[in-house]
């Protein structure tokens, strides 16, 4: 449907593998026969059209929905394409910091201190707070909650980015990774991109977070906690109704959990949605020419189309 704007269906020089356990289950799963659009049953006809209309303007588009429970695949656009996702990466880096803490490497109050290095602008709180250190759980809480740049920096700077890489790797992520330190600017010795992604593989991680399935059960829960406080719910989370700033807790019987990436010309967002009559997990992705206010919300317009079609199968 769309154009992956020059990316590669696979990482380059992020040397991930496909041979995880946990990637060699998701392929013997059966699968909706694969192309670049693709919905079942009727469903999602609204978020298809809506986000073709985009495609078609120009920019890159990739979606992917499943259904939790069964796996089934409701909605497909390009889901294996790899575009760049901004911060939905640091994703990641709060998997490997869970992991860490369920086996004892290091306590949620160990204590970290900024540091001039680390010090970067845009989204987040800790840069705006005079406290000079918080202890690793409270980072967890400023990343996953406000996207802190700050707090991602001082959490890679005790984890390092190659744990993060391997820890993808070992949950067979081959198209998703976070490449990079959060910078104000990107020199030509800098990965290009914080992050890159396709949202099969952010869609499946959300539902394997979902059922506890990444890396143990413990560890699983204690990322879906984090996000469940994302505070950002400006594009296709802003559908459901929820109070970006107090929706950790079922709200008309609707549980969200999702994390959003934000540069110039990109909109990225990855979730978890529960409600009466059942869970999905989702992600999409739209690269494009941001050249002008109208075209960025009829970007957003499109997500919150889907928003309201995700909204409408569990609700």
């Amino acid at each position: 449907m769309a154009s992956a704007g020059g990316a590669g269906d696979d990482l380059v020089g992020v040397g991930a593998s496909s041979s995880g356990p946990l990637r060699r289950d998701r392929l013997r799963r059966p699968r909706d026969g694969r192309h670049r659009g693709q919905l079942v049953g009727g469903r999602f006809t609204g978020s298809f059209e809506a986000l073709g209309e985009v495609a078609y303007s120009g920019a890159s588009v990739s979606a992917s929905v499943l259904d939790v429970e069964s796996g089934e695949q409701l909605l497909s656009i390009d889901d294996r394409i790899t575009l760049p996702t901004a911060s939905v990466g640091k994703v990641l880096l709060l998997v490997e910091l869970s992991a860490r803490m369920t086996a004892g490497r290091i306590s949620d109050l160990t204590v970290l201190d900024r540091a001039p290095v680390d010090e970067v602008g845009d989204s987040g709180i800790w840069q705006h707070l005079q406290v000079p250190a918080l202890p690793v759980a409270d980072l967890a809480v400023l990343v996953a909650s406000t996207s802190d740049n700050l707090a991602t920096n001082v959490l890679l700077g005790q984890i390092g980015l190659e744990a993060v890489r391997k820890r993808a790797e070992s949950l067979g992520l081959s198209r998703t990774a976070l490449l990079d330190l959060v910078r104000d600017e990107r020199g030509p010795d800098d990965a290009p991109q914080l992050s890159l992604g396709s949202t099969a593989e952010l869609s499946w991680l959300f539902a394997a977070l979902s059922k506890g399935e990444i890396v143990d059960p413990v560890t699983s829960q204690r990322v879906i906690g984090w996000l469940g406080l994302n505070m950002d719910l400006s594009m296709v989370a802003s559908a459901f109704g929820l109070d970006p700033l107090a929706h950790r807790f079922a709200d008309h019987g609707l549980s969200l959990v999702n994390k959003t990436g934000t540069d110039t010309g990109l909109r990225s967002e990855a979730g978890l949605l529960r409600g009466s009559r059942g869970a999905v997990a989702y992600a999409v992705t739209v690269r494009f020419t941001d050249g002008s206010l109208p075209t960025r919300l009829r970007v957003l317009e499109a997500m919150r189309t889907l928003g309201s079609e995700l909204l409408e199968h569990v609700h």
